[in-house]
């Protein structure tokens, strides 16, 4: 209260916590058997081989896109890190079957906030793999990444990564 008092605007954190979006067990995104998530096409992160079905938002931001088949979620944190959650592998194919959104592009959402929930049965049967990239899309951007040991991971609750900002 007392910032906006003397006209200054409050100042987004450089440096933020990237919580897991599921519940598993975190692993490399070198693991993930994929060229594109594994030789970091795409960007840097880790991955989750998750237990359950529920993806809940890893950080306070902004939704900036919701895939059509709800396979994948974009979020943009206040420091400005971009994350792509990537549910399963060759998902993209399954056409929204067995996916259920509860965001839209432009919600805000809190760490811990549900983003998907989806059929971990149907992706066992009908994909390459249920583990989950989580990908710094604009990793150029960052002064740095630190990524955590890999192990068994609580949605909304256990860090993976911290990124900074420049």
């Amino acid at each position: 209260m007392l910032k906006k008092l003397f006209g200054k605007k409050e100042v987004a954190p450089k440096t933020i916590t990237i919580n897991s979006p599921l519940t598993g067990t975190l692993t490399s995104l070198e693991e993930v058997p994929d060229p594109v998530f594994s030789q970091k096409m795409m960007g840097d992160g880790m991955a989750v081989k998750p237990e359950t079905g529920t993806v809940v938002s890893p950080v306070d931001g902004d939704i900036i896109q919701v895939f059509p088949t709800k396979h994948a979620i974009g979020i943009k944190a206040k420091n400005g890190a971009e994350l792509l959650i990537h549910i399963g592998l060759e998902t993209v194919g399954m056409k929204g079957e067995g996916f259920t959104a509860y965001v839209k592009e432009g919600d805000k959402v809190k760490t811990g906030d549900k983003l998907v929930d989806f059929d971990m049965g149907l992706v066992t049967e009908k994909a390459a793999s249920t583990i989950t990239p989580i990908i710094i899309t604009n990793g150029d951007d960052a002064a740095s990444i630190n990524k955590h040991q890999t192990g068994s991971v609580t949605a909304g609750e256990s860090p993976i990564m911290e990124i900074t900002m420049k």
